[in-house]
């Protein structure tokens, strides 16, 4: 029923039953079942991405991004198990996982590497997450376990996943703020937020979806949404940061239009932790960066 979407549609309608969706069905929950066992397997594994200042092009943070790599399956996909993990309550313990992981490896490298000592760390929330009670003292456990500066840190929600939240705390939005953390708009301009839902949320960033950033140099209306967005979010003292920047082009326009920071694999695919230093080590030596590939999210 509900890979037919007949529950999803209100409940009052129907479907018809098609016998490929026992399949589907019984492979889903075999990953239901294995993503229950994948933190304890240590199958779960944290890839970074650095954030660019568009000017410098130096990196200013990372966004750490979730992997799973099934021990027969080889790497599954987030759009696969993350629905899943929301679905079923998993997301909380292993979300808590991940603040706590990705936060400890970035202050690993501000205090290792010279020139990440000011680096900041982003981190992807899910609306589960922000619903729970107890998230705010997760979030500053996490803070307190890595010993990171709380201004460095950035919990990422999609804009989608907000206007699906209509009864988010808003004591929990204030008791992060509190903490001195930052909350960025991810994929902006993909849903239907409103000015005045900026405003409560008391966002510190926009992300521009890679959908209007890919359009830059090939569609002459291509900049006039990041212009609009721009002029939005300097009326509202909100930072910008371009997702998807893979060409030199893209990158010349980006600043041409006033954008601050970007990401991208124009500079890097994301990374495990291991050779992050030693990329920094030949950025910061004026080395090339890492060809782009493939994109994974």
């Amino acid at each position: 029923m509900y890979k037919a979407k007949a529950k999803s549609a209100g409940g009052d309608s129907s479907a018809v039953y098609d016998v490929r969706m026992t399949g589907r069905a019984v492979g889903r929950l075999d990953l239901e079942s294995d993503l229950r066992l994948a933190l304890g397997r240590n199958e779960l594994s944290l890839e970074y991405q650095p954030i660019m200042d568009v000017a410098t092009e130096m990196p200013v943070g990372f966004e750490a991004l979730l992997r799973w790599r099934h021990r027969d399956q080889g790497l599954i996909m987030p759009d696969t198990f993350i629905p899943i993990a929301e679905e079923t309550g998993l997301i909380l313990p292993i979300g808590a996982w991940v603040l706590r992981e990705a936060l400890r490896q970035v202050q690993e490298w501000r205090r290792s590497v010279p020139a990440a000592e000011n680096f900041s760390a982003a981190v992807n929330v899910s609306g589960r997450q922000l619903v729970a009670k107890d998230f705010p003292e997760i979030v500053e456990e996490a803070i307190l376990f890595s010993g990171i500066d709380p201004a460095a840190v950035h919990l990422e929600v999609t804009e989608t996943v907000l206007m699906d939240q209509p009864d988010l705390p808003k004591e929990t939005l204030q008791r992060l703020s509190r903490l001195g953390i930052g909350l960025s708009i991810d994929d902006f301009g993909t849903g239907y937020s409103s000015l005045s839902y900026l405003k409560w949320l008391s966002a510190r960033t926009v992300k521009i979806d890679r959908t209007f950033v890919e359009e830059l140099g090939s569609d002459p209306h291509g900049a006039t949404i990041i212009e609009l967005v721009l002029g939005m979010a300097g009326s509202l003292n909100l930072d910008v940061i371009a997702e998807g920047v893979e060409s030199k082009v893209q990158l010349s326009e980006l600043r041409r239009l006033g954008v601050r920071h970007a990401q991208g694999f124009l500079w890097s695919k994301p990374m495990p932790p291991a050779p992050v230093p030693s990329w920094l080590t030949a950025l910061t030596a004026g080395s090339p960066g890492q060809e782009p590939s493939p994109h994974v999210r």
